[in-house]
């Protein structure tokens, strides 16, 4: 297989996005959550969380850290972490499971309260979040036909930051968006493409 597509198949004939490598927990990831379509709210605010934390970072060692993570925040419930205080910065900051940076730790609870107050004001987070689905996008064929900053995650950082969020810029959301399945840039012959696609087709957007 070409990898200057972007693509790769190991040794049992299974083609995948260049991106996962040959790490099995980042196959996983890649087979089994990027790109499938989400609306739960919980899963929603965990991801941005997280991309948050990733920032400067790899994926693959916010991946490997998410079971602590979520440990840490209460699986991201984020009624209750909206409720954590400086005893709770503390307990988080001496954690070594997770990323230990003030700013990062602060904006997770920060936006939990601004999650709350999103809740409220459109009805649920997936609401708000699938308003930025682009309307059309063509099926990314190279890597290098993936960008990291399109005009609807710029304008979900904008609107974000609007309404006081943390941690959360233009590349940070299309990150989420790749993730959630609000885009699918699965690339043109990964065996997980039309999969997506296909769930996509028949995810009643909320």
């Amino acid at each position: 297989m070409n990898s200057n597509k972007g693509l790769q198949r190991d040794t049992k004939d299974r083609v995948r996005c260049w991106w996962c490598g040959d790490d099995r927990e980042y196959r996983r990831y890649h087979d089994q959550e990027w790109g499938k379509p989400v609306k739960d709210d919980q899963r929603l605010f965990e991801k941005i969380c997280l991309e948050g934390f990733q920032c400067g970072l790899s994926w693959l060692t916010i991946l490997r850290r998410r079971p602590a993570f979520r440990s840490a925040f209460a699986e991201f419930d984020f009624e209750t972490v909206a409720k954590y205080d400086t005893s709770d910065i503390n307990r988080l900051l001496g954690n070594e499971s997770i990323i230990r940076h003030r700013g990062k730790i602060i904006a997770a609870i920060h936006n939990a309260a601004k999650a709350i107050e999103m809740r409220s004001a459109e009805g649920s987070l997936a609401a708000f979040f699938w308003q930025f689905e682009p309307s059309r996008s063509r099926p990314p064929r190279r890597r290098e036909d993936i960008p990291a900053v399109t005009h609807e995650s710029t304008q979900m950082s904008r609107e974000l930051k609007r309404r006081g969020w943390k941690f959360i810029g233009p590349t940070t959301c299309y990150a989420f968006m790749q993730s959630m399945g609000i885009v699918n840039d699965h690339l043109v012959g990964c065996d997980d493409r039309e999969r997506v696609e296909r769930l996509r087709e028949t995810f009643a957007r909320p």
